[in-house]
């Protein structure tokens, strides 16, 4: 599934990325705690969290992820949008819940980390 995808689906707003229609994602990881994100998360996978500080950036830098969206409509602070900028990671924005949005994704096919074993 392509993040440009991701976006339809959620009604999601971009904050930055560019060719989102490009970017594929294998799987969706739904956390706050960065920890379990970079022992579960997935390469080219999609971080669903209410963390908006620089760390979930950091965290989808480290893990290899393919994007960030942040649930419940939470805008991140200027350095988080800066980081994503610097590190080309797309960030998006959506009203959903953690829990809604990843049920949505899951409903059109978008398997958890667990998933992709």
């Amino acid at each position: 599934m392509t993040v440009a995808r991701i976006v339809q689906l959620l009604e999601a707003k971009v904050l930055c990325g560019k060719n989102l229609d490009a970017v594929e994602v294998q799987s969706a990881c739904g956390s706050d705690l960065m920890s379990d994100v970079l022992c579960y998360g997935k390469s080219r996978g999609l971080l669903i969290t209410g963390l908006t500080n620089p760390q979930a950036v950091r965290t989808a830098e480290m893990a290899e992820l393919a994007a960030v969206c942040f649930a419940w409509g939470k805008q991140p602070p200027k350095e988080t949008l800066e980081l994503a900028l610097e590190s080309q990671i797309p960030l998006i924005v959506t009203g959903d819940s953690l829990y809604a949005a990843c049920g949505k994704l899951y409903a059109a096919g978008l398997r958890g980390c667990e998933d992709t074993r």
